[in-house]
């Protein structure tokens, strides 16, 4: 297959990568369908019908560009947040503010922190840009932050990127624990604090905006995909001091957002009581996947997102097998990618028929195995 002979040997030396494998690709590799979409994380239960009427009364003006500035977005989303319009940045989820931010600070050979086995779309990203990425494993199936802090010391990286609460285990810290170590971090090493869960969490373990808003090295990444039911929408934003959000204007993509998806998140903003509705499903869903988890002698970890990691007390491969059973009964779940922790699998709340799918099938792939 010809290529272009003048990529970047950055480019050159990369493999094309894909940091999740959609259930989509799986339908036509396999030949199967999807009946329970229960493997990205994505809200089932979807959005708000407010949110619904605000995209059909959109849809007539999408013919123009969405406004650069997010004027709207960014004034709503302060009202809400307690913070001022200039902390924000708005970007097309919180995957594109990541590569964004690596971007800002990251040079071929620099070394970014993060934790081995979190989200692979950042790692994803840092690989793209040519920084070097230092791991540190995760201690009782959650990030380490003493480990995080001692990698920061020794490497002195411009970026370290820490989720809470955490994909892929589902664990969280407490709101003290996670400012102590945003505190401890030197000036020059730019946090990514990651709290795409932020609203499925329990009270306390989110820090208060005011609580790190002074800080220029922590920038606070947040998303409509999960709790709001719009991942397919892509909205994210960041929050940080006015200085260090004002960076993302030098390289952002000003038309990236949809003028459609900015009206479906502040019509989410506006209904937040159809929010608690869905965070109530949610705790429901995720105590459903823990009885059926227990039933079939597998251990359900504590979750503090919209997804409940299981321990099958195996290895990568039987995990894998129960992924690829559960798909062939049209069940789509995932894992995570790196040892120990993928001897989980990790399945996302869902409405009632996609647990009851869940719990037909589970028992059924397991005899098999």
């Amino acid at each position: 297959m010809s290529t272009f002979s003048r990529f970047t040997p950055l480019i050159q030396s990369l493999p094309a990568t894909v940091p999740f494998v959609g259930p989509e690709a799986i339908e036509r590799n396999r030949g199967l369908e999807v009946k329970a979409r229960i493997g990205a994380n994505e809200n089932g239960f979807g959005p708000a019908p407010s949110v619904l009427r605000a995209i059909t009364e959109a849809a007539p003006e999408t013919w123009k560009y969405n406004d650069p500035e997010n004027h709207a977005l960014k004034q709503a989303l302060a009202a809400h947040l307690g913070c001022q319009p200039q902390n924000l940045a708005i970007g097309e989820g919180i995957d594109s503010l990541l590569g964004q931010i690596v971007r800002l600070v990251i040079d071929p050979g620099m070394p970014v922190v993060t934790s081995f086995g979190a989200y692979p779309t950042f790692n994803f990203h840092v690989n793209g840009f040519g920084g070097r990425l230092v791991t540190v494993p995760y201690v009782n199936d959650r990030e380490d932050l003493d480990g995080l802090l001692a990698a920061v010391r020794r490497e002195n990286p411009p970026l370290v990127y820490f989720a809470n609460p955490d994909n892929p285990m589902g664990s969280w810290w407490d709101a003290d624990s996670v400012v102590a170590f945003a505190r401890a971090l030197p000036e020059t090493t730019l946090l990514i604090l990651d709290e795409a869960y932020c609203e499925t969490a329990p009270e306390g373990s989110t820090p208060d905006i005011d609580g790190l808003i002074d800080q220029p090295n922590v920038i606070r990444t947040r998303t409509f995909s999960k709790a709001y039911g719009l991942a397919g929408a892509r909205i994210g934003y960041a929050i940080s001091t006015p200085g260090t959000a004002a960076a993302f204007d030098k390289i952002r993509n000003h038309f990236g957002m949809a003028r459609i998806s900015t009206a479906a998140a502040l019509a989410a903003l506006e209904d937040q009581a159809y929010l608690g509705e869905v965070l109530e499903n949610i705790r429901l869903s995720r105590e459903r996947i823990g009885g059926i988890a227990r039933e079939n002698r597998l251990l359900p970890l504590p979750s503090a997102t919209n997804f409940v990691a299981i321990d099958c007390a195996r290895d990568g491969a039987y995990s894998r097998a129960i992924v690829d059973g559960l798909m062939e009964h049209g069940v789509f779940i995932r894992m995570p990618g790196v040892a120990p922790l993928n001897r989980c699998i990790r399945i996302s709340a869902g409405p009632e028929a996609d647990m009851a799918l869940l719990e037909e099938a589970l028992p059924q792939v397991l005899k098999t195995l």
